[in-house]
């Protein structure tokens, strides 16, 4: 007779749970706090950067843009680091990488330089992503996972409210650059993080305990000419991209686009091989369309509140403390229906009743505590959901190769977040900011509920791999550990199938 798991033995889910695991997520979730932080900074003060640069609406918005073009390639290549030395080490270099960028961007002296500054920071963000949502997810129980994922990007919102609240006192007192200079903070938690962390489980029995280091984009660099192609083509989507989202670009942004496009699709077809391309590609438009939809709302609300609603700093600050508290609540809500229905089902029926906030958020005009119980409202549902977006991606990734390809595809995906503000400030050049931000949401939450809900990346992708895993991290029936009666530290589950 096989061993009860602990939801048999009627053990409580927080007990399946061991001390060491919940120290792997409070140490990944306070990394991921401070990114949230860094990197929502430059929401809050950029009409304060835009008044003291003399920036258009569309500049300003390009610097939120900024930190995404390079996502793709930090994503890509910190995840690879993290395949091949572990998850903890590109925690580490990621945490360095996004501070030093913040720290930097309080001495910028004008756009270019602080553009260049954001660029460092999105290397760092995306490497911190992968690996620490892989360290993770790795490390607890199978049948929790969703739950884990929930709490890890809880911590992102945090930083966001933690960024408002702040925001209030320091930049009517000291200036907008005192903002980013606290951002050097997270580099005391790199050096705690070194010290005392383990190894994500998963990752040392599968990889470090078989002594044969994975190297996920070997197949870009076999062969010379391979190799000088790739390289080419890596140069080729950096440059594209930077023009089209900076004024070089001018008058040729679609020919820009569809370029970097074409580079980041052969990148990934050549990484996915003849099986897996359908899935990196669908799977990266899918992430494209979930950031159309969220981004425009978090890039450009306190814009919108400063310009539109005529709100102070202090009032913005709580605003946006609702906001990012409505997303928190909304990260740990997902965690725990997506254990429960599963994680397309959560991730569909979530987004589905969001769409009943979108409008009445933008219609509300006097009224503080409405704007923000509706905002509370709206981002639990909408923002929230993406609690559960890295169990998702991964799930579709065997262990040696997880973080390269989550890195990879969420990362390229994310240039739908460099693409949103933009999109959102040119479309409110014909109509109200508030009107533009409505459309967007509503409109590309109904694209993201269809491709998530129908299963549409994993039914492309049974195209070209039909035996492919439908879940890597959470198998459809988990085997018990061992004959003996389970410890509650070390008790795995399954989870409801999608």
């Amino acid at each position: 007779m096989s061993a009860p798991t602990g939801r048999e033995a009627g053990t409580r889910w927080y007990r399946e749970v061991s001390p060491g695991q919940w120290k792997a997520m409070f140490a990944a979730w306070l990394g991921y706090l401070l990114d949230g932080f860094d990197f929502v900074l430059i929401t809050l003060v950029l009409t304060e950067i835009a008044d003291e640069f003399d920036l258009s609406g569309v500049e300003a918005a390009s610097l939120v843009s900024a930190a995404f073009i390079t996502r793709w390639l930090g994503g890509a290549l910190l995840g690879a680091f993290g395949d091949r030395h572990g998850r903890k080490a590109a925690m580490i270099v990621s945490i360095l990488l996004y501070s030093f960028g913040t720290f930097a961007c309080g001495f910028a002296w004008g756009y270019a330089s602080l553009f260049v500054a954001r660029l460092l920071i999105g290397v760092g963000m995306a490497g911190e992503y992968s690996a620490s949502a892989t360290y993770v997810l790795e490390s607890w129980p199978p049948r929790l996972r969703n739950r884990a994922s929930g709490f890890l990007i809880s911590g992102y919102a945090g930083g966001t409210i933690l960024a408002s609240k702040l925001y209030e006192w320091v930049v009517p007192n000291w200036g907008w650059r005192w903002m980013f200079w606290i951002g050097v903070l997270p580099v005391l938690v790199a050096l705690w993080v070194r010290r005392a962390l383990p190894e994500a489980e998963d990752w040392s029995a599968e990889v470090a305990a078989g002594g044969r280091r994975p190297n996920p984009f070997a197949p870009l660099f076999a062969g010379r000419r391979r190799t000088w192609l790739n390289t080419l083509l890596t140069v080729l989507a950096s440059a594209a991209l930077f023009c089209v989202f900076t004024p070089l670009g001018k008058g040729l942004v679609w020919p820009l686009a569809i370029l970097a496009a074409g580079c980041l699709i052969a990148f990934a077809v050549q990484v996915g091989g003849r099986r897996q391309w359908v899935l990196y590609v669908s799977l990266m438009v899918t992430v494209f369309c979930a950031f159309l939809y969220s981004w425009p709302i978090q890039a450009l609300l306190p814009t919108y509140l400063k310009t539109e609603m005529g709100y102070a700093p202090g009032q913005v600050g709580d605003v946006m403390f609702y906001a990012g508290f409505g997303t928190m609540c909304g990260c740990w809500l997902a965690g725990f229906v997506g254990d429960w229905v599963g994680t397309r089902r959560a991730y569909a029926w979530t987004l589905i009743a969001s769409l009943g906030f979108v409008f009445p958020v933008f219609a509300v005009d006097e009224s503080l505590v409405a704007l923000g119980v509706l905002l509370f409202g709206l981002l639990a549902l909408s923002q929230g959901i993406s609690g559960i977006l890295p169990k998702y991606i991964a799930s579709h990734f065997p262990t040696g190769n997880r973080a390269a390809s989550l890195g990879f595809v969420y990362n390229v995906g994310a240039l739908g977040g460099a693409v949103a503000p933009v999109l959102g400030a040119h479309l409110a050049e014909g109509m109200p900011l508030g009107r533009a931000l409505a459309v967007l949401t509503f409109g590309l939450t109904l694209v993201v509920i269809v491709l998530v809900g129908c299963d549409i990346p994993r039914r492309l992708a049974r195209i070209t791999d039909p035996e492919g895993l439908d879940d890597h991290l959470v198998p459809a029936a988990a085997p018990a550990r061992s004959p003996a009666p389970p410890r509650a530290d070390d008790v795995r589950g399954t989870a409801p199938a999608d």
